[in-house]
């Protein structure tokens, strides 16, 4: 594994980097988002380890700045905020997962490992539904000649989605099985991730994505369309 820290306090660091070393993986630390920034132009790597409070850049505005410039590695949030609200933003802004402060390393290192073992992909079939083609193994979604790269939470619910066409499924049910929440903390974490999953998969120059055929049931919550 090839990680990036971004984590401004030395000794939690220092604790992060020994954890990595005992286990032969190699790792590049930063101080804040800027550095991160700066290193991810100059290597690929398989997860971002990445702090909320930092100078400089702060982890939010790190992880949107990635997004929009269409980095898709998987980030899992280190972080003191470990409020309902701050974990729902982090995965709001694009972040796979999230481990608040204190944490053990062991922990760290079993769930970025998960993380590359999703990345990876568990086949090497393609799930195709209502001419949208989506790749467990690339994370690569088709649709209509358009073909993006999605974020391991964008995957996992389109995925989700597609797998029981013509089922409605309710918020609450999204978010437990994508995002491991069991009860319904009135966010607008999944209403956001649908907006942007249409948004990255409608070409620039189509009048409108009324024919995408991910549905919206007013009310209930949403569906891939059956036909």
């Amino acid at each position: 594994m090839n990680i990036l820290l971004i984590e401004d306090e030395q000794k939690i660091a220092d604790f992060v980097l020994e954890g990595f070393a005992a286990l032969g993986w190699r790792c590049t630390h930063a101080l804040d988002g800027a550095a991160g920034l700066e290193a991810l132009g100059q290597t690929q790597f398989d997860a971002i380890v990445l702090d909320w409070m930092l100078p400089t850049m702060d982890g939010m505005a790190f992880l949107a700045r990635l997004r929009e410039e269409g980095h898709d590695t998987p980030v899992i949030m280190l972080t003191a905020k470990a409020e309902l609200q701050d974990k729902l933003q982090g995965f709001q802004m694009g972040a796979e997962d999230y481990l608040p402060k204190p944490f053990h390393v062991e922990e760290l290192t079993a769930r970025i490992r998960v993380l590359g073992q999703r990345r990876a992909g568990a086949s090497q079939e393609q799930l195709r539904l209502n001419g949208l083609e989506l790749n467990r193994v690339t994370r690569k979604a088709t649709w209509q000649g358009l073909s993006v790269v999605l974020s391991q939470r964008e995957f996992l619910l389109l995925e989700y989605l597609m797998q029981s066409p013509g089922q409605i499924f309710t918020r609450k049910k999204i978010l437990l099985h994508v995002w491991g929440i069991d009860f319904d903390p009135q966010t607008n974490v999944v209403d956001v991730s649908i907006q942007r999953l249409r948004k990255k998969l409608t070409h620039p120059n189509a009048e409108s994505a009324q024919d995408f055929p991910l549905e919206t049931i007013r009310g209930v919550g949403y569906r891939w369309a059956s036909t």
